[in-house]
């Protein structure tokens, strides 16, 4: 029931006002105050979304949980993302024409199906794909059009198609805390550890 209420009124906003506002709720019925997400965001399987709050989901992403999809607390996705938690890729060649009657039997070779989680306060740039079994860690940073799979560290900067380790964005926030050092508590009450 929920459910179908955050879609009805994503979809008046969307055609009403075009804008985000805050206050999405969790398939749980839990009020997320400070979450956004943009109503041109299309979420498939909502019910397995999991759903921190102080999250931001952009512009014209699609979002699919079918599979499981866990969205930690303060993750940010930018626009034109797209995280899936399953894909037929590889059974609809191997299968052709009757890739279809596999499906109908709840069993398709070769189909890719896995939940994905976000850690806590990572950032996802534009035009990125998250694949099927994606893991990524807390204060990760997904650089602009990479294809993340598999597992990703906490605090590592992700890039390229498929996406590798390239950095740590804890060289960057200790320089930061240091220009900041007022912002340190802040910071090490959500990463857990407080930077030289």
């Amino acid at each position: 029931m929920r459910a179908t209420f955050n879609r009805w009124r994503r979809a008046v906003w969307r055609t009403v006002f075009y804008r985000m506002v805050f206050g999405e709720r969790s398939t749980a019925g839990q009020l997320l105050a400070h979450t956004r997400v943009a109503p041109s965001t299309c979420i498939e399987g909502e019910a397995g979304l999991v759903l921190g709050d102080h999250v931001f989901i952009g512009q014209f992403n699609f979002i699919d949980a079918t599979a499981g999809l866990e969205i930690a607390e303060g993750v940010q996705i930018t626009n034109f993302v797209s995280i899936v938690t399953h894909s037929s890729h590889r059974s609809i060649r191997l299968l052709g024409r009757t890739y279809a009657d596999g499906s109908a039997a709840g069993q398709i070779a070769a189909y890719v199906k896995a939940p994905i989680r976000i850690g806590a306060y990572s950032f996802i740039g534009p035009h990125s794909l998250i694949e099927a079994g994606a893991q990524l860690g807390k204060g990760v940073l997904v650089c602009a059009y990479s294809q993340v799979r598999g597992t990703a560290p906490d605090f590592a900067i992700m890039a390229g198609q498929p996406a590798r380790q390239v950095g740590d964005v804890r060289q960057r926030d200790a320089e930061l805390l240091r220009q900041y050092p007022d912002l340190a508590p802040h910071y090490q009450a959500w990463a857990g550890e407080l930077l030289p």
